[in-house]
Formats: structure tokens, C-alpha cells, sequence
């Protein structure tokens, strides 16, 4: 069992681990072409986000924290007259980018550009790995203009309990008792979630709406989910107990999906993830907003 101070530092990915997982996309694209492929029902995850928005008065666009870029593709489909910046940290994520001609490698605490210059600013998947998510959320109200719109996907604490079940049951065979336990490769930190983000959205924005979708992972052999895990090495193998090899705790995963493909014929893995939206008069919230303001005045 982790204390609650243990536990909060969890929470908290260092620097140089975040530099080892994302100095190129290979992880994170791995990551998405299994979820691409072995999703049920499948669902075009970014058309499906950026679908939640109202795109009407939005001729401005930031993505931050872009990676590969994979949410460009449905800016275009659903906006294609609006004006695409997209910003990442990690220079190599920028490689690939199909926005090549507007790219900008940056910090998302100190955005390079002027006050109220964004009219939809998107932060997905990314707000978790921060170290100080108010002050990053500041910073992206900054660049929004009034009545903008944040976007921000992001996982359930309790998404892939399987994958956290036979993980920790891998590590407890192979701990000293008495060790402590630390956090499982295919669950997302909890200091942005589904279940708090709209409460940490709502210390910054008039309002926040949440949305979920859940789906599974069906894998019929071992492989992909063994690789989903392995994408994964560089930030939890730092978090497993000092007598604890990654290599066994792969060996005894690769035991355990054999075992539940053998008997059930598959390995599902349940997952929710979803979108949180927010706002102080734009968006979802216009329309309240704005009928709010006509009775003021009646």
C-alpha cells in the first residue's frame, strides 16, 4: 500500500523520464496504431473529440502538447478555414507532423504568443504529465481570447483495470514483502483525469462539461498488448521496487495474457476515455450564457 504523500508523488513524472518517452513519437504512435487497431466499438478517437465542439466562431486554433499531430487530420475535416498552430515541448515529436509549415517547438508555461490570440486552444493528453497543471492552464487561458474554448481529452483514473490487475499481480510475485508498491504501466497518472478534471477546470472557467467514451481492447495473442506495455518502459520501470527486473515482470505478463487468450479465447481490456470541455461564455455554454445576460437585462 502507498501512503498519500507517496502517492502524490506519482503523480509527478520527472523531467528526464518524459524526455526518454517522448525525445521521438515511436512510443506514442505505437501506442496509437494499437489502439487504432485492436479498439471495439472503433471509434476515430480525434473526430470524435474535436466533434464536442462547436466550431462556428473558431478562425484560431492551438494545439499544444501536439505530439505526432494526430488531432490535425480532424481540425481540417471539421474547420478547414481555420488558422492551425501546433506547439510540443519535445522537438522530435515535431518530425512527422503532417502541419510541418506551422509548428512551434515551445513550453506550455510560457506560450510564445500574445494575450487573447486563440479562440480554441486544445491540451490532450497531456495536462498529466505536468508538474504544475493550474499554471498551465493559466498560461493557456492567457492566449484564449474571451469566450474561447479548452479542449482537453484525457483517460479515466480507472481505465485498463486488467492491464493494472495483472501487472500488480506480476510484481507482487516477484516483490520482497513488506516492499511498496508503485504505479502500473497502462494506467494514467490521476492528476488529470476524467473524474477531476472538471473540478480543476472549473477554478479557471465559468464552466466545464464532461464526456466519456468507453470502449475495449481485444487482443487474440499476446503480442500487441505485451508491446502496448513495453511502449510504456521508460516511465514506470523507474517506479517499480529496487529488486524488481522489468524483464521478469514481462516474462510473468506474457505468462498471464497467454493463460486468460488460452482459456477465454481473448484479452479485453476495458478503457474509458473521453473529452472535458470549458469556458466562460463560449462553446457549449453560449447559449446559457447569454439567455442569463437577456434576463439580467429584462
Amino acid at each position: 500500500m502507498i501512503d498519500s504523500q507517496q502517492d502524490e508523488r506519482d503523480k509527478i513524472i520527472a523531467p528526464e523520464i518524459l524526455k526518454n518517452q517522448f525525445s521521438t513519437d515511436e512510443h506514442l504512435n505505437l501506442r496509437l496504431g494499437i489502439h487504432d487497431r485492436y479498439s471495439v466499438p472503433h471509434v476515430n478517437f480525434p473526430e470524435w473529440v474535436l466533434r464536442r465542439v462547436l466550431w462556428e466562431r473558431c478562425e484560431r486554433v492551438l494545439d499544444v502538447g501536439t505530439g505526432s499531430g494526430k488531432y490535425y487530420g480532424a481540425v481540417k475535416a471539421l474547420a478547414p478555414n481555420a488558422n492551425y498552430v501546433a506547439l510540443d515541448a519535445f522537438e522530435g515529436m515535431l518530425a512527422r507532423h503532417p502541419a510541418q509549415k506551422h509548428l512551434v517547438n515551445g513550453n506550455v508555461f510560457a506560450l510564445p504568443f500574445t494575450n487573447a490570440s486563440f479562440d480554441l486552444v486544445m491540451a490532450n493528453h497531456m495536462l498529466y504529465l505536468l508538474s504544475d497543471i493550474d499554471a498551465a492552464i493559466r498560461e493557456i487561458r492567457r492566449v484564449l481570447k474571451p469566450g474561447g474554448v479548452l479542449v482537453t481529452a484525457t483517460n479515466s483514473n480507472q481505465t485498463m483495470p486488467e492491464f493494472t490487475a495483472l501487472f500488480r499481480r506480476a510484481v507482487m510475485l516477484l516483490t520482497t514483502p513488506g516492499s511498496p508498491y508503485t504505479a502500473s504501466p497502462g494506467s494514467v497518472p490521476h492528476a488529470y483525469s476524467l473524474e477531476n478534471a472538471p473540478l480543476i477546470l472549473r477554478r479557471h472557467f465559468y464552466a466545464a462539461v464532461r464526456h466519456d467514451l468507453p470502449q475495449a481492447l481485444v487482443f487474440d495473442h499476446a503480442e500487441p498488448a505485451l508491446a502496448y506495455l513495453e511502449s510504456l518502459r521508460s516511465m514506470r520501470e523507474p517506479l517499480l521496487p529496487p529488486d524488481v527486473r522489468w524483464e521478469d515482470v514481462m516474462l510473468i505478463m506474457r505468462e498471464q495474457i497467454d493463460r486468460v487468450i488460452g482459456h477465454f479465447g481473448e484479452l479485453v481490456v476495458n478503457k474509458i476515455s473521453g473529452v472535458v470541455i470549458a469556458s466562460d461564455s463560449g462553446g457549449f455554454i453560449q447559449g446559457y450564457v447569454e439567455r442569463k445576460a437577456l434576463k439580467r437585462k429584462a
